[in-house]
């Protein structure tokens, strides 16, 4: 029950509806005794003097019963159900938050299907058994005891013989237990790689149908088909190898009654109408019996869904708040940036960055270039806290970045990263979506200036368009041009822009950065890019290579001296003979 005990936070505020619930069903269950006391009654007071003055009198009170029980299991499950629905409420938002506040570190990892399959199948599992499944298992703890302690008080002797099985059936149901719950672990795992397969599939379709992989993807989503199947089939044989014996066990009872309460009977030794009443109460007792490997299945079910909810929940979080955080006022912020001699590295990995030394003040344009790899986008990433320093420092206006409220930072960084996301809205919101309350005529300026609202005028419903999942239906450059809407309509003390340009043409790109030299006026900018054009009118421009800073400079004093930013705009330039390097072009005449 430990991960009950974790969970106990979000049920135990409703203990009412728990006691409620429990309450209702103890006195059900307690009323179900009446039934095998007026079976004695019938038999032995009525119909066997004759006497049948009792039989309106003994109706009405089967009918109040009845009424009665009823009305007690109707309450439980309304107070079980209302219990299972909020702490499922409080769960679910619990896990959401904390999906939230995990650092990026954690999402390199994580797959969106298995996400999902915790937030989904494995909640509800909880839910069900906190609602319903814990007050089950304590109404036949509680119809064992009851009707035992009935059946002791008829006569002790004949219940001690008749539960002679009782023992073993107990510790058959704790081994079942014992085997079903890592196979339910395993079946939640193998769900978990099944939902993932579905959802990576379904959101790289474009991309496996280019390829004409869809038989490779269905042979792949067959196998953790089938290991799931399996893992079913496994706990199928647990259940067909356990649930017999347990049921045989449980009607053994009943012949031995019949045999040993029959001679007794006969004997004299009890009355028929107690036999029959015996007879009544120890299915009262079986029943439970019969259930308790449904019960043990439900709450393993339950255990390994709560499991894996409490992993999550308990997540260790590597970027935080320290305690009494700095929150930044926003209109004292100037943008002023420093790396101090910043090392960093991802885990059991090679440093992606080794001493980085980086002075932006307010208003400058720093440009990074390298190739694939060099630590530009890791540079930009420490900045914005996804991952903490682990050797050097990062100030802003002087302070230490880890001493600033991570939300308060952010909140002064506006970013457009390369791989563009948009939100299954519509256009206006996706433009908006940085800031609480924005007017439309906020939202046309950040998109004239990222040149995007021609096109958006160009759909059929404007800026009221809603575009699909990832912003599927349009193109690469739309959704690049809507992502740089997005950042300048936040007005940031500090601009990050990561290849934000690469998905547009080179005219585009031309008045998408006249847009930016409007905006960038005052405001700290970063811009990660492999154009030199992007990069040719920064303050300065830091070359990288394998984590070290090889190069740094204005676009002038770089392509002045040898180095990999003459050889990146030699490449991009080698068709222009006007703007290419005058040694490079004698070079290649002595060649030909």
């Amino acid at each position: 029950m430990d991960v009950f005990r974790q969970l106990k936070e979000f049920y135990w505020v409703e203990r009412r509806n728990l006691f409620a619930s429990i309450f209702c069903l103890i006195c059900a269950t307690a009323l179900g005794l009446v039934y095998p006391n007026l079976l004695r009654i019938l038999i032995d007071d009525v119909i066997k003097p004759r006497d049948f003055k009792l039989v309106p009198a003994l109706s009405l009170t089967v009918v109040g019963v009845v009424a009665l029980k009823g009305s007690l299991q109707f309450l439980s499950g309304l107070f079980g159900g209302r219990l299972g629905n909020r702490v499922a409420f409080r769960l679910r938002n619990a896990c959401y938050t904390k999906l939230q506040s995990l650092s990026f570190q954690y999402y390199d990892t994580a797959k969106t299907g298995d996400l999902m399959s915790r937030l989904t199948a494995d909640l509800e599992a909880v839910r069900n058994f906190i609602g319903f499944g814990f007050a089950q298992i304590f109404n036949m703890v509680l119809m064992v005891v009851f009707g035992a302690s009935m059946m002791f008080s008829i006569h002790w002797q004949l219940t001690l013989i008749t539960l002679v099985t009782m023992p073993a059936l107990v510790l058959i149901a704790l081994k079942f237990e014992k085997l079903i719950h890592p196979a339910f672990r395993e079946m939640r795992q193998a769900m978990s790689h099944l939902t993932t397969a579905v959802q990576e599939n379904i959101t790289g379709v474009r991309t496996v149908k280019s390829f004409a992989r869809e038989s490779f993807e269905m042979d792949k989503f067959s196998a953790r088909s089938d290991s799931y199947k399996q893992n079913q089939i496994a706990a199928s044989g647990l259940w067909g190898k356990y649930f017999p014996v347990m049921e045989l066990l449980s009607s053994l009872c009943a012949v031995i009654l019949l045999v040993a309460g029959g001679t007794l009977v006969i004997r004299g030794s009890i009355t028929l109408g107690q036999m029959v009443a015996f007879f009544s109460m120890l299915w009262y007792i079986i029943g439970p019996m019969w259930s308790m490997g449904f019960l043990i299945n439900n709450f393993t079910q339950a255990k390994a869904s709560g499991e894996r909810l409490v992993e999550l929940l308990n997540e260790y979080v590597h970027v935080k708040d320290v305690e009494n955080a700095i929150v930044l006022d926003e209109k004292n912020v100037n943008g002023h940036i420093e790396f101090h001699n910043v090392t960093f590295n991802f885990a059991d990995k090679a440093p992606a960055i080794t001493n980085v030394n980086l002075d932006a003040k307010p208003g400058m344009v720093i440009g990074l270039l390298g190739a694939t790899g060099s630590g530009k986008s890791t540079i930009i990433q420490l900045l914005m806290r996804a991952y903490n320093v682990k050797t050097g420092s990062i100030t802003l206006d002087g302070t230490d970045i880890r001493d600033v409220s991570i939300e308060s930072l952010r909140s002064q960084i506006a970013t457009v990263f390369q791989e563009t996301f948009l939100f299954s809205c519509s256009i206006r919101d996706n433009i908006g979506y940085a800031m609480k309350n924005v007017s439309m005529d906020e939202i046309i300026k950040a998109a004239k200036l990222s040149k995007a609202h021609d096109f958006i005028m160009e759909l059929p419903e404007g800026y009221d368009t809603i575009v699909g999942e990832r912003g599927m239906g349009l193109s690469g450059g739309q959704k690049q041009r809507i992502a740089i809407a997005r950042a300048l309509i936040k007005n940031p003390r500090i601009l990050i822009l990561d290849d934000a340009t690469s998905a547009v043409d080179m005219e585009t790109e031309h008045e998408i950065q006249a847009g930016f030299s409007e905006l960038m006026a005052g405001r700290t900018t970063f811009i990660i890019a492999h154009r030199i054009s992007s990069l040719r009118h920064a303050d300065e421009i830091i070359v990288l290579d394998k984590g070290n800073v090889v190069q740094r400079g204005q676009h002038e004093q770089l392509i002045a001296k040898e180095g990999p930013y003459l050889d990146t705009y030699n490449i991009q330039y080698a068709d222009r003979p006007s703007t290419a390097n005058p040694n490079l072009q004698v070079e290649r005449r002595v060649a030909q």
